[in-house]
C-alpha cells in the first residue's frame, strides 16, 4: 500500500489509450485520486477528459495536452476556493470518455409488428438492422447514463437503444401508409425519419445516431408462402389452357410406363391416343373434323365457361397518404370529377412501383375517352 502511494505521488501524467474498441467511458485509476499541481494531461483525439469533484462535474477537457494548473481549470479553482497558487495534489475523480464513433450495433423487432396494410388488410412484419451511435455531449452523458461506472461499455446501454429503434420503427411503419409490398424500395426514407424521431431522446442521454439502417423487412412465412404461389399463378397465365396441359402429360407419360401384359398395352395406346387429342385439341380448338358416325363419340354437355378475370385494384397517392382500391369505373368516375388526372401516381398488384396514371398502358382507355381540357377563351376586344 505505502508502494502504490509513492507511485501515486510521482506519476504526474494522466492519459488513457483505448485498445478494447467497446469502451465508451474509463475512469483513470489513481491512488486516493490525488492528482499533483502541475500534472500533465493527454487527451487524445476521439477523447474527452471530465473531472468529477467531490460528485460534481468539474472541468471538461477536449483533444490537446494540458498542464493541470489554477489558469486552466476555472472551474475547479471555483470548487475549491484557491486565491493564490497551490502546490498539494487535489482530489478529483477523471474520467475519459471516449466520443468515436461505435458502428455496426444491431436491432430488431423481437415480436411481429400489426399493421394494416392497404392490400393485404392486417399483417404483421418483422425488421432488424444496424446503427451506429458516439457521444456528442461527454458531461451529459456522464451524469445521465454512467454515473460512477468506472468501466462502462456500449453493451450496457445498447439494449436501451435497441428498444427505442423498435418503438419509433413500428410507430413510423404503421403510420406511413406505404403497402407491404412497396416497403423494400422506401427503407432509405423510413430509415431517415426514424433517426429523426430518435434524435431528441438521444440527444437527453448526450448521445446521436449517425447512421441507421433498415436491412430487411419479412412477412411471415405462411403469407410469403401464399405471395409465392400468387407470384406462380401469374406466370401460368391461362389456368384452363394450363390445365388441359398438364393433363396431356400426366396421361402420356401414364402411357408410356411399361406395366407389361395385353392390358398395359391397351392401355397405353388409349392413353396415348387420349393425350395426343387433348394436345391437338388445346393446339387448335376450333379444328375439327367429319369423323364416321359409327366412330363418334356421345354428345356431351358443353363444360362451363372459366369465371371472368378478376378486376384489377387501383390504389392511388395523394398528399403522402395511399387511398384505394378502386375499380375501372370508380376511376371513371373520378376522372370526370377531377380526381384523377394524367399525372395522379397509381399502382396496382404486379406495377413495378408507382407511376403516373397517364404512363400506364392499362389506363391508356381511360385518358383516350375523356375529352381534353377546354381552348381558353378569345382575347377581349
Amino acid at each position: 500500500m505505502v508502494f502504490k502511494f509513492i507511485k501515486g505521488e510521482f506519476i504526474d501524467v494522466i492519459e488513457w489509450t483505448d485498445d478494447s474498441r467497446n469502451t465508451m467511458v474509463y475512469r483513470f485509476e489513481r491512488y486516493g485520486n490525488a492528482i499533483k499541481y502541475g500534472a500533465k494531461l493527454t487527451v487524445r483525439e476521439g477523447q474527452v477528459a471530465v473531472f468529477i469533484h467531490e460528485g460534481q462535474l468539474a472541468d471538461v477537457f477536449g483533444p490537446g495536452m494540458y498542464m493541470l494548473e489554477t489558469n486552466n481549470m476555472p472551474v475547479m479553482t471555483t470548487l475549491q476556493h484557491w486565491d493564490h497558487l497551490f502546490n498539494s495534489p487535489f482530489k478529483s475523480e477523471v474520467y475519459f470518455v471516449n466520443t468515436r464513433r461505435f458502428p455496426n450495433l444491431k436491432w430488431g423487432t423481437q415480436n411481429p409488428i400489426m399493421l394494416r396494410d392497404p392490400e393485404f388488410g392486417a399483417v404483421r412484419l418483422r425488421a432488424f438492422g444496424s446503427y451506429t451511435i458516439r457521444v456528442s455531449d461527454a458531461g451529459r452523458f456522464m451524469t445521465e447514463i454512467v454515473g460512477t461506472d468506472g468501466h462502462f461499455t456500449q453493451e450496457e446501454i445498447s439494449q436501451q437503444i435497441r428498444n427505442i429503434v423498435v418503438q419509433k420503427f413500428s410507430r413510423t411503419v404503421a403510420q406511413s401508409g406505404i403497402p407491404a409490398l412497396d416497403m423494400a424500395a422506401n427503407t432509405k426514407d423510413l430509415s431517415e425519419i426514424i433517426a429523426e424521431a430518435i434524435s431528441p431522446t438521444l440527444t437527453e442521454y448526450g448521445l446521436e445516431m449517425p447512421e441507421l439502417y433498415i436491412e430487411n423487412i419479412s412477412l411471415p412465412p405462411a403469407v410469403e408462402k401464399a405471395l409465392d404461389k400468387r407470384t406462380s399463378m401469374g406466370i401460368v397465365g391461362d389456368l384452363d389452357q394450363y390445365t388441359k396441359f398438364a393433363a396431356a402429360e400426366a396421361m402420356q407419360k401414364a402411357a408410356t410406363q411399361d406395366g407389361g401384359g395385353m392390358g398395359a398395352g391397351l392401355g397405353a395406346g388409349m392413353g396415348m391416343g387420349m393425350g395426343m387429342a387433348m394436345a391437338g385439341q388445346m393446339a387448335n380448338p376450333q379444328a375439327g373434323g367429319a369423323a364416321p358416325q359409327a366412330a363418334a363419340p356421345a354428345p356431351q354437355a358443353a363444360p362451363p365457361p372459366p369465371p371472368p378475370p378478376a378486376e384489377a385494384a387501383w390504389h392511388i397517392a395523394e398528399n403522402g397518404a395511399t387511398k384505394g382500391p378502386f375499380g375501372m369505373n370508380d376511376l371513371q368516375q373520378m376522372l370526370t370529377s377531377g380526381g384523377l388526372s394524367r399525372k395522379t401516381l397509381v399502382w396496382t398488384a404486379g406495377q413495378d412501383g408507382w407511376k403516373p396514371a397517364g404512363e400506364v398502358p392499362a389506363l391508356a382507355g381511360l385518358f383516350a375517352a375523356s375529352p381534353p381540357p377546354p381552348p381558353p377563351p378569345p382575347p377581349a376586344g
